[in-house]
């Protein structure tokens, strides 16, 4: 009985991760080997950085939030309390947007936050 060499199935196999290399510099999208272990140090990466994607994004929204909340005379922390307080329940992806592109509708919903606060 002659040996089982499994040519065709380790071909797509190497096929798949070379493919998965493309654009990748040098040997790193030409030898299987190198590209292997760039494919896999790749889906590391990204697994990783969706995940640092989420906190880098609520970092901006806070950091856009904060500049908008001082201009209007109130830091962050107690723009935040003012709004939960007067129960409006706008999350600071909104929020950020409405500083960065309607900085009038911001300024009420600061001037809201300092009434909710005031009471």
């Amino acid at each position: 009985m002659p040996r089982v060499k499994g040519g065709i199935v380790t071909r797509k196999r190497r096929k798949k991760v070379l493919k998965l290399a493309k654009g990748h510099f040098g040997s790193k999208h030409r030898l299987y080997k190198v590209a292997n272990q760039s494919v896999m140090k790749a889906g590391m990466y990204s697994y990783r950085d969706r995940r640092n994607k989420k906190r880098d994004f609520r970092k901006l929204w806070i950091t856009r939030i904060n500049a908008a909340a001082r201009m209007n005379g109130l830091s962050y922390s107690r723009l935040m309390h003012g709004l939960k307080v007067a129960n409006i329940d706008v999350n600071r992806k909104m929020l950020a947007d409405l500083a960065v592109t309607d900085a009038q509708a911001f300024a009420q919903l600061a001037e809201t936050a300092k009434q909710a606060v005031a009471k």
